[in-house]
């Protein structure tokens, strides 16, 4: 018995190992894909804003229209970032911890195949321990069960054996796991961060470098009917375009840039033609855009 009662000992320890594992990788499934919905959201914010920065930026002077079409084009780019950021918290955190159900799932059917095992034979033990109570002296009914004990007691040793071997490989294989993903997330946030910095940095610079003088000159110009040297952009310019609205559903922050600036460009061109002693500012290169969002389920507030 006391045979028995070790075995009972490493299957407690076994089970405590996979309920564990179960607990708390659910848990760690559920945290991190609520952090990976609450980032796409953000995201999602970040676009809607860059829209109505540059939807403002067109009712301003040309100091500042420039410098909110930079500013919203750095702040767009952060958001191509932070979309990588997102798919790659997805596939290299998230989607792992959603199939590690599947492991635990096997391991626990290997340890109820233990307990089959090991209850027949605790069975056949109590058997044989109660025919000798009763009968010692029928020594072949006593001599078959010692044999059922044995044989019993060989299959539980056997399956012993491969239960060890399997939770091991599981206790190796969780620990290897949780290693990488931990490593993968904090590779993941390392690379958008630094990232967001350098263009934030970007964004910072071309706010500090704005003219602001420029701007209030022109305007007090404008208020006392003296047009200076930007007039045929202020009566081009200064309305409203309605080629960037609030909202564009299925269009992309980036893209909304490019359609403003092509726009804008063509009322450059003509205002060029009118008077050709005006100044003509071109716009800076525009990367391309990645693909377009595949947007995360909102997260519950």
């Amino acid at each position: 018995m006391n045979t028995v009662l070790y075995r009972d000992s490493q299957v407690r320890i076994m089970e405590s190992t996979v309920t564990n594992a179960e607990k708390h990788f659910g848990q760690f499934c559920s945290l991190l894909a609520a952090y990976t919905r609450k980032t796409a959201g953000l995201r999602d914010a970040a676009d809607r804003l860059v829209l109505q920065l540059l939807d403002f930026a067109s009712t301003e002077g040309p100091e500042m229209r420039a410098t909110l079409r930079d500013f919203a084009e750095d702040l767009a780019k952060v958001q191509d970032y932070r979309q990588a950021q997102v798919e790659r918290l997805e596939v290299k955190v998230v989607n792992p911890l959603k199939l590690y159900g599947a492991q635990i799932k096997q391991t626990r059917a290997e340890i109820k195949k233990f307990k089959r095992v090991r209850n027949n034979e605790i069975k056949q033990l109590e058997k044989l321990e109660k025919l000798r109570q009763k009968s010692p002296w029928d020594r072949q009914t006593i001599s078959q069960v010692e044999t059922s004990v044995q044989k019993a007691s060989g299959d539980t040793g056997r399956t012993t054996h491969q239960l060890e071997e399997t939770v091991d490989a599981f206790q190796k294989q969780k620990l290897k796991d949780l290693q990488k993903m931990l490593s993968d997330f904090v590779t993941v946030e390392l690379v958008f961060h630094a990232k967001a910095v350098e263009v934030y940095s970007s964004a910072f610079q071309t706010l500090e470098d704005c003219d602001l003088e420029r701007d209030l000159e022109d305007f007090r110009a404008k208020m006392r009917g003296v047009y200076g040297r930007y007039d045929a952009r202020l009566l081009t310019d200064t309305t409203p375009s309605t080629a960037v609205p609030w909202s564009l559903p299925g269009q992309s922050a980036q893209s909304a840039i490019r359609s403003q600036r092509k726009e804008e460009e063509a009322s450059e061109d003509d205002s060029a033609e009118e008077d050709p002693e005006d100044p003509e500012e071109g716009p800076r290169g525009w990367g391309r855009r990645s693909t377009s969002r595949t947007r995360a389920p909102q997260s519950e507030h």
